[in-house]
């Protein structure tokens, strides 16, 4: 099956040509290239352009103080369309930006996986540290997916993944004491002051199917309280209001992740994220500057721009 796809995808054979240099059917050649797409051997993916909507973007870094701003169109505002069209548009920006980085990225973000999915790999090893910002231990089911942001990414740039191996947010402050004092917590912490590229997700208070599956959530009650101090989203589990500025409650000494301070330090941090769901998480990370690079879809950038 990687023979038959590497010469008809990269080196650009006919299927018939295939065909006659392996000595199989031609239909054989066709059936392995579908078997390849099931099997993940192949994964296509659509780059959509980002130039569609230049006097937007340059609105946005107007409005926002911003160093870049990439809008892609999206007529479907449901969360899995959203997910794919803004993952995607923040993998070619990834891909033709990246340069030499220690590289930071968030966990338990949809989008940021449908970002990972869509990458190609770099031509040239970029030797990054790949740090992982948010703890990403939890629900067995559910945890593999933040490692796959960090391990597939670091593969894809050809660099070196740091994990961060706790959870998203500890049982109790004992827990996170207990938590923080392990070795190997402590080594990928201590990268966080030495990253220069973050990309992270966006994160509305309600908790998105993915974080709420990883079991790194909050009581109900702490929502609550969330919302009466007037959060509105967070960026790896730090939440914020609608200026921007952080929401200091206890559950914040549970959290298992950069903190917004650090993050604000970071030379280019990249926001990836989109739907009404998160416009005023979306909002208030813009208005606070806790990102300089916003990543979404041209509905939510129209809307940030009223």
């Amino acid at each position: 099956m990687t023979k038959i796809a590497y010469l008809y995808h990269k080196r650009g054979y006919k299927q018939s040509e295939i065909a006659k240099q392996l000595d199989l059917s031609q239909a054989s050649v066709s059936r392995t290239l579908k078997r390849a797409e099931e099997e993940g051997i192949v994964r296509v993916s659509v780059t959509i352009p980002t130039s569609v909507y230049t006097e937007l973007e340059e609105a946005l870094c107007e409005k926002y103080n911003l160093k870049e701003a990439i809008v892609v169109h999206c007529d479907d505002q449901n969360d899995e369309a959203v997910f794919d069209h803004v993952g995607s548009a923040a993998a070619y920006y990834i891909e033709t930006t990246l340069g030499s980085n220690e590289i930071g990225l968030s966990s338990w973000s949809s989008t940021l996986l449908a970002m990972v999915n869509a990458m190609h790999p770099l031509a040239k090893a970029s030797h990054a540290k790949v740090v992982q910002m948010l703890g990403g231990m939890g629900n067995p089911s559910a945890e593999i997916y933040a490692a796959r942001i960090t391990e597939q990414f670091a593969s894809l740039v050809q660099g070196d993944p740091v994990y961060l191996p706790a959870p998203g947010v500890a049982r109790s402050q004992d827990a996170y004491a207990d938590v923080m004092s392990d070795t190997f917590v402590r080594e990928a912490t201590a990268y966080f002051d030495k990253i220069t590229l973050a990309i992270v997700g966006i994160g509305s208070v309600e908790p998105s199917k993915l974080l709420q599956s990883s079991g790194n959530v909050f009581s109900e009650e702490e929502l609550e309280a969330l919302q009466q101090t007037g959060a509105v989203g967070d960026v790896c589990l730090r939440f914020f209001d609608i200026t921007g500025q952080p929401v200091n409650l206890p559950l914040d000494k549970r959290v298992v992740s950069i903190g917004l301070d650090q993050l604000k330090n970071v030379k280019r941090i990249v926001g990836v994220a989109g739907g009404k769901r998160k416009l005023n998480a979306i909002r208030g990370a813009l208005n606070g500057q806790l990102i300089n690079v916003l990543i979404t879809d041209h509905q939510t950038a129209q809307a940030l721009m009223n």
